[in-house]
């Protein structure tokens, strides 16, 4: 059976898209039964959407306040200390892995 191109209708924006012959062969080859429901573009954002990337852009990382185990200085960092372990700023962690890389 030849295959042929399809316009179908997107179901997120309803613009019609091309399901291109080439692309019914990938789809067949990959077992495939469905024909797509989204416009190229709809799947971008959707995917985009599905992977979180959306979270990530939208809301900035809480920061926190610490005093430097090793040097004394004043630092930040992205995660909330408990106090049972040593916090660093990032230069004192810099060579701290550094170090401990090295050996």
């Amino acid at each position: 059976m030849a295959l042929s191109d399809k316009t179908l209708v997107c179901v997120e924006c309803g613009a019609e898209f091309i399901f291109t012959a080439g692309e019914q062969e990938f789809f067949n080859s990959r077992g495939f039964t469905n024909e797509p429901k989204r416009c190229r573009s709809c799947r971008a954002v959707r995917r985009t959407e599905q992977r979180g990337g959306a979270m990530y852009q939208e809301t900035p990382r809480e920061m926190y306040a610490i005093t430097c185990a090793e040097c004394g200085n004043d630092a930040m960092v992205p995660f909330r200390p408990t106090g049972d372990r040593p916090v660093y700023c990032s230069d004192c962690f810099s060579k701290m892995s550094t170090e401990s890389s090295g050996s």
